[in-house]
């Protein structure tokens, strides 16, 4: 397993520490347009040359439009149980799993979640962020 960096969260987003640097399978819960939630996996998009395309919480992060991702979960290898890793309800962010938050970077948060308790000018100015390519919520040196 990798160790996740040390998360910096002025923004005081609850945390959960179940990916763990473990290989596993990911689903999204989505709001479509028709204004119901629906239930999304890999398998669907794995027709991508017959390799898995969400390896990361931060991949399944980046795939959907502007309001439409609700919930990530995870299921590690091994287990039959579905984590959830990221939630979302309205404005506010639920939860988020250490290893999504150290992936995140400030162009992923004003991208599409600006609207979001995701950003914050405070937390930025914690990690030393100048650029939407630095960390959101790790130390950038």
């Amino acid at each position: 397993m990798t160790q996740t960096p040390e998360i910096v969260n002025v923004a005081k987003i609850p945390t959960t520490d179940f990916i763990q640097g473990r290989k596993g399978e990911y689903r999204a819960i989505v709001k479509v347009r028709a204004g119901f939630m629906t239930t999304v996996d890999d398998l669907g998009i794995t027709a991508n040359w017959g390799k898995q395309s969400w390896n990361a919480a931060i991949d399944v992060f980046r795939d959907f439009k502007k309001g439409a991702l609700q919930t990530i979960q995870f299921k590690p290898e091994g287990s039959n149980s579905w984590l959830t890793v990221f939630a979302r309800s309205g404005k506010n962010i639920k939860l988020a799993d250490v290893a999504l938050l150290a992936d995140l970077k400030v162009g992923d948060i004003n991208q599409n979640w600006s609207n979001t308790t995701l950003y914050n000018q405070y937390q930025y100015a914690a990690v030393g962020s100048k650029t939407w390519a630095c960390k959101a919520y790790v130390k950038n040196i």
